[in-house]
């Protein structure tokens, strides 16, 4: 699924419990208590940037998670969600006379870190901040996952997917900086046409067969292989360039916005030695054949193996039953209530302002203002 934010302050609160569990599974693929420096060019993990650190524009730099939370506790710190082979800058060169407390012996710069306009909290073709208070478009933003950088929709010249089946996504300039993906991408579209023509087909006989049974009459009886779909005799497979044969049939599209992809896009770029040498994205060391390298997978890990605790369990590990129950009350009557507030405002036709969610939380403050003293009363 291609990573996609809304262009509104609201979307920094997760409006379900499921939600908040996949916004917190992002960082608990990384390690929350010690920096990634040691572990080298991480293959993937949340970066944060410090404004307050590294303010300029030609020195861009990044930190880990760890980082974020001990080294710039209180700095004008803005997450990049999640980023590849990238390792923690904090305390290098960068930053002057400011040293990491985690680990403060590093290199002078990281060389293979891959940096862009991002860690100046710009985003898009636009290069525009997020959130942008002057524009009140109300826009998904979808990462490329070539480049890393966050594109509004409608800055990518194409037609976007439904934002629930949002696919990988990879931006026009990137496109064209590996020509051979518009051959596969020509392909792909090909197959989604067939599909829809083998849908209707198979919706059409299946009404045909019934009608026959229907009349007295049923199909005759099918052989092995017809039914099996493959010659009774096995036949030698040979081994040919996928990319050369997807040439050969001359599909074209137009090489023009960004191309979404579907989930096997991957498995099906060709690895023969002669793409692998001649073309960078089949490279051993770039990422489009690995599988894992996609921020679905990524989360997935989030889920299922979190970097030590959970972010709420490592919350509360060190309090007692009582205090622990009160901070799950607390989460789960949070949730609740974010909930209730957007499925009001949707259900009353109202726009979530700024405005409305400051006035969301000073409400909840209030209420818990009310409890706290009706205690001690």
């Amino acid at each position: 699924m291609a990573a996609n934010i809304n262009d509104s302050d609201t979307d920094d609160i997760p409006s379900s419990a499921e939600e908040l569990e996949r916004a917190l599974c992002v960082l608990a693929g990384s390690d929350p208590e010690n920096c990634s420096y040691s572990r080298g060019y991480a293959k993937r993990q949340a970066v944060f940037a410090c404004n307050t650190c590294t303010p300029n524009v030609a020195e861009p730099a990044g930190v880990c998670l760890a980082c974020a939370n001990k080294c710039h506790d209180g700095h004008d710190i803005f997450e990049l969600y999640t980023k590849r082979n990238f390792r923690c800058d904090c305390g290098n060169g960068k930053f002057g006379e400011f040293k990491c407390l985690l680990i403060p012996a590093k290199d002078e710069d990281n060389v293979r870190n891959h940096y862009n306009h991002n860690f100046n909290g710009c985003y898009c073709s636009c290069d525009r901040p997020y959130p942008d208070t002057d524009d009140q478009a109300n826009d998904e933003m979808i990462q490329c996952v070539s480049c890393e950088d966050w594109f509004h929709s409608r800055h990518l010249g194409c037609t976007t997917v439904d934002p629930e089946e949002l696919q990988e996504m990879i931006c026009e300039a990137c496109m064209n900086k590996v020509p051979v993906l518009w051959t596969y991408a020509a392909h792909f579209e090909e197959e989604e046409e067939e599909e829809v023509v083998a849908t209707t087909t198979t919706t059409t006989a299946a009404e045909e067969e019934e009608e026959e049974v229907a009349n007295g009459s049923s199909p005759c009886k099918r052989t092995h292989e017809e039914m099996s779909g493959s010659p009774a005799k096995a036949v030698s497979q040979t081994f040919v360039c996928r990319l050369k044969e997807l040439q050969a049939k001359g599909l074209e599209r137009r090489r023009q916005g960004a191309v979404f992809w579907p989930y096997s896009w991957r498995a099906e770029l060709c690895t023969c030695m002669s793409c692998k040498v001649g073309h960078k994205c089949y490279r051993s060391d770039y990422f489009l054949m690995d599988q894992s390298d996609t921020i679905l997978a990524y989360e997935n890990k989030g889920l299922d193996e979190p970097f030590g605790q959970h972010p709420l369990m490592a919350l509360t590990n060190s309090m007692d039953r009582v205090h622990q129950l009160e901070v799950i009350y607390g989460f789960n009557e949070l949730t609740t209530s974010i909930t209730a507030f957007l499925d009001q405002c949707v259900a009353e036709g109202k726009t979530v302002t700024v405005e409305a969610v400051h006035e969301f939380f000073e409400e909840l403050r209030a209420r818990k203002r009310q409890r706290t003293n009706a205690a001690y009363q």
